[in-house]
């Protein structure tokens, strides 16, 4: 095969790993601009210092991972309308690293809130209640989904949850966006009250959270299908196996079973050849 047909082929062959590399290229160069305007350009905040630079990570962290899971939803509709499994492996990737970067929210949301307020966890703040409300939700999708044997229905169950549960996030979002208690930044909006160095860093860093991402997405993608291309090509080569030891085992019976086509003519021979015929 020459190289543009098998460069071709292996394209096809595996589709998820397509742009792979020019979108890990852009999420290094933006990250690192997110963190040279977050320790470079974007000022200290007059009350909380350099606590508050928190914000351009933990935010950023929140919106991307409530993003992914109404993506995940989006997708799981796109397989029960085409059936195709693919979409169904997307939506669990697309859950299983909004989970990841949910606990790394809850984990910065906590150390923003021991040094703003002094305790590692407020129970009458909307924002993080809410926030850990959608998250135990989500955490019963591995469990409900790997309880199901049949691929089929495990599929089609998980994405029903997926669905479910991504139209609860943007329903919950409009209800702390409309709560009084509200003691988080507004960033997002008409109603943004961060100066304009502090927003500029602000969605260069929502940007970069975004496409870290897409291409941890993308990666894990990528892996599953090539575990996936890998047991196939195993099974193939099992059978391949089984096929090859059965014609070779088979050969030697066929072999003694088939009569000679010279034994007429060597027992008449013999026969002749006897004494006193």
């Amino acid at each position: 095969m020459q190289p543009a047909r098998r460069a071709t082929a292996d394209r096809a062959y595996r589709p998820e790993g397509r742009g792979l590399r020019a979108l890990s290229i852009a999420t290094v160069a933006a990250v690192a601009l997110a963190l040279g305007l977050v320790f470079f350009y974007a000022p200290l905040d007059a009350e909380q210092g350099f606590l508050q630079k928190i914000l351009y990570v933990h935010v950023p962290l929140a919106i991307v991972s409530l993003g992914g899971f109404v993506v995940a939803a989006l997708m799981a509709i796109a397989y029960l309308r085409t059936r195709d499994a693919r979409w169904d492996v997307r939506s669990y990737v697309a859950i299983h690293m909004s989970l990841i970067f949910a606990v790394a929210t809850l984990i910065t949301g906590s150390i923003w809130a021991k040094g703003s307020w002094g305790h590692w966890w407020v129970w009458d703040e909307p924002t993080l209640v809410s926030f850990l409300i959608v998250f135990l939700l989500y955490a019963t999708y591995q469990p409900l989904r790997f309880s199901i044997e049949d691929p089929e229905r495990q599929a089609r169950y998980a994405s029903v949850f997926a669905i479910t549960a991504g139209a609860f996030v943007p329903m919950n979002f409009i209800a702390v966006r409309l709560s009084t208690a509200y003691l988080h930044p507004r960033v997002l909006g008409s109603t943004s009250n961060l100066p304009a160095k502090m927003a500029f860093t602000f969605v260069v860093s929502l940007l970069a959270m975004a496409l870290l991402y897409a291409t941890l997405c993308k990666y894990e993608l990528t892996a599953k299908n090539a575990r996936a291309q890998l047991r196939a090509l195993r099974r193939l080569a099992d059978r391949r196996a089984g096929a090859s030891e059965a014609a070779a085992t088979a050969a030697p019976r066929r072999r003694s079973a088939a009569p000679s086509l010279h034994a007429p003519a060597a027992m008449t021979a013999r026969a002749a050849g006897r004494p006193g015929s």
